[in-house]
């Protein structure tokens, strides 16, 4: 009996709990009482919390207490994990409680390190156990060896990382005493829907459709298919804040997309005339940038004094001029980046004329981590001149000497369906490229080992391909026209084209001559 005894003793010390609270005095009390057979349990406490949490912890001499900032609750747990002494870590919440049943499941278990461990979770509300709307058949992984596993990193939904290992469901139950009101049903939706807008910002995007069709759909899944309706007025309440919630997540990302604004960088180099055109043309757009950037590879001052006379019809203009040491499109388009005020840089060259729609659709197709590659429609001689000496105000598809005349065609909600990935660097073209800044930013910006014509803009994509950025074509949307203009000169092209070819071939993430320089 006696060795017995030890065995149980020694199986329950491998475990170390690790519990995240914040204003949980209400039930961090009972949680620890159903721990004290644990040699260690951590508690990390959000550092905003304002109850007596910490004091209740402090009464239990088996806990060890600690705080942090919230970033999240897939880095809170996991440093709560960090903290611990063990390496068996039980991950529970802190209005939950450990049931005996399940303790005397833990007393007894085999602990396997390849495998993890899910309870069955017993959610209640108002101390009723709901086994419906979605709360039964609830089995969240908690049991898990931290040498072989962890966290994600996530802001909401966090879960153990399970890739590859057998999940080994206990029957015995963890108590979840979440809710004790509809007040608290709904301050979890409004919560978790703000961590979920924060989370998804520009990686997903939503609608007034899909809104109301899930919005809908969630109570009737929950309250009928799921049988809330079988715990009458508190099934109801459940399904309906849980509905709440897919309401408010989307109609609060839509909100939290919308506060995109962009940067817009215009390279040029002497050709004032062009210049004006351009800069008529972002007047003209039915989204407006939030900041123009001229980015002058050392023109001379007329380019300045058109520049002037649209100071006060855009709403943040900025020129960023260097002196002309020939062709360093490289070197002036970083001091532009970094001039940038916003997340977003939209950039095209100083010839390129916008249809209204342009801003627009690049405002639609913005998505985290991925680079929007435009087209462009080529103008001929004839027609440029005629733009240019203002004989001719637009052009269209059916306009005379154009190339290109299916790119002539705008349509911003079909380009947000139809535009596609392409993780390659052909057909880059830097003339219409749109990017985070904090993408440019992780490779370095643009390579200043170019100068002269050609390839700086191929080696920008190929080292955010590289880093993992994704590319997207645009189709049927930023629509740009470019003006006739004699080639610039190749004679730095075969130079240029082994940078590219050393890049492709060594998979270069970063250059040593970009938005930061060697001492």
């Amino acid at each position: 009996m006696t060795e017995c005894y030890f065995c149980i003793v020694s199986t329950l010390n491998k475990i170390s709990v690790t519990i995240v609270a914040k204003d949980a005095a209400r039930t961090i009390g009972q949680c620890l009482e159903a721990l004290t057979e644990f040699d260690e349990v951590v508690v990390v406490l959000d550092r905003s919390s304002t109850d007596l949490t910490a004091e209740i912890v402090k009464g239990y001499t088996n806990v060890a207490l600690f705080h942090s900032d919230f970033e999240g609750f897939g880095k809170i747990k996991q440093y709560a994990v960090s903290c611990a002494g063990n390496d068996w870590i039980l991950s529970i919440d802190a209005d939950e409680v450990v049931s005996h049943s399940l303790l005397n499941r833990l007393r007894a278990l085999v602990l396997d390190p390849t495998h993890v461990y899910a309870p069955l979770r017993h959610n209640h509300y108002k101390g009723r156990h709901i086994d419906a709307c979605g709360w039964n058949h609830d089995y969240p992984v908690r049991l898990f060896n931290r040498t072989a596993t962890s966290f994600t990193n996530a802001r909401i939904h966090e879960a153990v990382i399970t890739t590859g290992m057998p999940v080994i469901k206990l029957k015995e139950a963890i108590l979840h005493y979440a809710y004790t009101s509809e007040s608290e049903l709904q301050q979890k939706a409004e919560r978790y829907a703000s961590l979920y807008a924060e989370e998804n910002y520009r990686r997903k995007h939503t609608c007034f459709i899909k809104t109301a069709l899930k919005t809908s759909f969630t109570f009737f899944k929950d309250f009928f298919l799921r049988k809330g309706l079988l715990y009458g007025w508190d099934g109801f309440t459940i399904a309906w804040y849980n509905a709440l919630g897919v309401y408010l997540k989307y109609s609060k990302l839509d909100a939290t997309n919308k506060d995109l604004q962009i940067s817009l960088i215009i390279s040029t180099y002497n050709r004032p005339d062009a210049l004006r055109l351009v800069l008529e043309s972002i007047c003209r757009q039915h989204r407006l940038p939030d900041q123009v950037i001229i980015a002058d590879d050392g023109s001379s001052g007329e380019t300045q004094k058109v520049i002037e006379t649209f100071a006060t019809k855009l709403p943040d203009m900025a020129h960023v001029w260097h002196e002309d040491k020939g062709f360093r499109l490289a070197d002036i388009r970083n001091k532009a980046i970094k001039a940038a005020k916003h997340p977003f840089i939209s950039m095209v060259d100083g010839d390129m004329v916008l249809h209204p729609d342009f801003m627009l659709t690049i405002y639609r197709l913005a998505i985290k981590n991925t680079m929007l590659q435009g087209k462009r429609v080529l103008l001929g001689q004839k027609i440029t001149g005629q733009l240019l000496q203002g004989a001719r105000s637009s052009v269209g598809f059916f306009s005379p000497d154009i190339l290109n005349r299916w790119n002539t065609i705008s349509l911003p909600s079909l380009s947000s369906l139809i535009s596609r990935k392409y993780n390659k660097i052909k057909g880059v073209k830097g003339c219409s490229m749109h990017f985070w800044k904090e993408d440019a930013e992780r490779i370095n910006g643009f390579n200043e080992a170019f100068v002269g014509w050609g390839r700086e803009d191929s080696e920008f994509v190929c080292r955010l391909l590289n880093a993992g950025v994704t590319r997207k074509n645009i189709i049927v949307g930023a629509v740009a026209y470019h003006l006739y203009h004699n080639e610039a000169s190749r004679e730095m092209l075969l130079e240029n084209d082994r940078i590219l070819e050393q890049c492709i071939s060594n998979e270069t993430r970063w250059c040593d001559f970009g938005l930061q320089q060697p001492i």
